[in-house]
């Protein structure tokens, strides 16, 4: 049996940031919020959560877009503006890595998906939970253990 964490890689569209998470996810998303579908120009976001710990930037540095806020910032590419993860301190450190950033994209299925009431008609995920807004932080533990427990 082996110990060895597993290690995802990604890039952003024209490959001056890379990146690399180590581990699994704490869980993965969709979010279908207005402000997503603009930011990605598609009908929802799609990301894996991580401990901060757990990503490395290996190369390039990122400019910081989006909605600009200091309590969400959002991490873009300065070159083709891919957006490449998002970082939030409070309560824990986390990263927000977009998941089609990964190279593995297609092995990061959305467990969650929030702000469904803002949600495309004909948007669909495979999501085991679907929340109108985004879902209370007290519910954030749970959500992970059923994630993590489902592996």
């Amino acid at each position: 049996m082996s110990t060895t964490e597993p290690t995802a890689t990604g890039t952003c569209r024209c490959g001056r940031i890379r990146f690399r998470v180590t581990g699994r996810p704490l869980v993965t998303m969709a979010c279908h919020c207005t402000g997503c579908q603009r930011m990605t120009a598609s009908a929802f976001s799609l990301s894996a959560l991580y401990p901060l710990a757990a990503f490395a930037m290996v190369e390039g540095e990122t400019v910081i877009g989006g909605m600009h806020s200091p309590d969400l910032p959002h991490h873009f590419c300065p070159h083709c503006m891919s957006w490449v993860f998002t970082r939030f301190s409070a309560p824990d450190e986390f990263v927000n890595v977009r998941a089609t950033m990964l190279d593995n994209a297609k092995d990061f299925v959305p467990f969650v998906e929030t702000c469904t009431a803002e949600k495309l008609p004909w948007a669909v995920t495979p999501a085991a939970h679907s929340f109108e807004t985004f879902p209370p932080m007290e519910r954030f533990p749970e959500l992970m253990a059923e994630f993590a427990a489902r592996r």
